[in-house]
């Protein structure tokens, strides 16, 4: 069976994505596999650069404007020439893309496609309604992606039939949960206290943050929030009624789920959902969005509300405030649940769809 020896990655820093590709890229290493990470958007932090240079990740990046942003289509196909000009001096046996308008790229090697996201689907999801014409070109970029990739690899069944839906069948593809890397011990168990934790890009409406703002002040404990208010495009979101804790590094954020009882996310779209991973992880009782993806990794495991009804998540929250023994047994069931989603299968199975592409 042939082996991969180096993987061309790319990446942004804005969100999960690079959680997804740092965490991936350190369990391939393990298996002799190198990673290239080509990060676009904006640049990483100085405490994302020490992560990889930790992990002996190779990064390099661009501040080419990303293709769900706004009119960012010059950047892209600067990007596109710049992608090419590192396989050329990388050498990857195959080209791993967070993103689709590049897959249509003249590649000299295999090239496959992973759905994190969509904004189509996140339209339709968010909007509710029927994406506009101005997404017309996005569109097309998608589908071209979409239709040069060798395969297409979505992180939940939910996500693939949202991309489905929108696009068309996809041939091939397959579904491949995210995993968490974590130095946390099998028996630890953290110290917690009264309050509830949030987290993700705030001024993303698919968080939906603006629901606990609206419920923060009828519940008995503190609602904290973290991620960065602001938007790539330079605006900042505002919270009212909860404690924002801004942008914190992985090891921050990784000291806050520990400390949080319960953790939140009334989402209205989320395709994985990995901040919901490390709070199950850290042994938070999950309360989320009653959306196909989140159903299908946490169901029975969380406590699921309608993203938009405000009484129902202030009753849901409020209830595992009240009854201990019923948050504490949450709790467990999401920590147990969690065990499913490790890095090393998640590894395992990309490596094993990394093989058939190259054979």
């Amino acid at each position: 069976m042939s082996t991969p020896d180096r993987v061309l990655m790319t990446a942004d820093a804005v969100g999960g994505v690079w959680r997804y590709a740092v965490d991936l890229a350190r369990e391939l290493a393990c298996c002799d596999v190198g990673t290239t990470l080509a990060v676009m958007g904006p640049q990483p932090t100085a405490a994302q650069r020490a992560e990889a240079r930790d992990a002996q990740i190779d990064v390099v990046d661009r501040p080419y404007r990303l293709e769900w942003m706004d009119e960012p289509w010059d950047d892209v196909a600067g990007a596109g020439a710049w992608l090419l000009e590192l396989e050329q001096e990388v050498q990857p046996s195959l080209v791993h893309l967070n993103g689709y308008a590049h897959a249509a790229l003249p590649w000299s090697c295999p090239v496959m496609v992973v759905a994190h996201s969509c904004v189509r689907t996140w339209w339709r999801a968010v909007r509710r309604e029927a994406p506009p014409p101005e997404l017309d070109r996005y569109t097309c970029a998608v589908t071209a992606g979409l239709a040069a990739a060798q395969v297409v690899v979505a992180p939940t069944r939910a996500m693939a039939a949202a991309l489905e839906g929108e696009y068309g069948a996809l041939a091939p593809a397959c579904v491949i949960p995210n995993g968490r890397y974590t130095t946390r011990g099998v028996s630890a168990t953290p110290a917690k206290e009264q309050m509830v934790l949030a987290a993700g890009r705030i001024w993303d409406e698919a968080k939906n943050t603006g629901a606990l703002c609206a419920i923060a002040d009828k519940l008995a404990w503190p609602v904290y929030v973290a991620g960065d208010p602001q938007r790539p495009d330079g605006r900042c979101g505002r919270l009212s009624g909860v404690h924002l804790l801004g942008r914190l590094s992985s090891e921050e954020l990784a000291g806050w789920y520990d400390r949080a009882s319960i953790y939140a996310l009334p989402a209205r779209y989320e395709p994985f959902g990995l901040s919901v991973l490390e709070a199950a992880s850290a042994g938070c009782a999950l309360v989320l969005g009653d959306i196909p993806s989140l159903r299908e990794n946490w169901n029975g495991a969380a406590v699921f509300v309608p993203p938009d009804d405000h009484p129902a998540l202030a009753s849901a929250i409020g209830q595992l405030i009240a009854r201990p023994d019923e948050r504490a047994r949450f709790a467990r069931a999401a920590a147990d649940r969690a065990t499913a989603f490790t890095i090393d299968h998640t590894a395992g199975e990309y490596l094993q769809l990394y093989h058939s592409l190259i054979a």
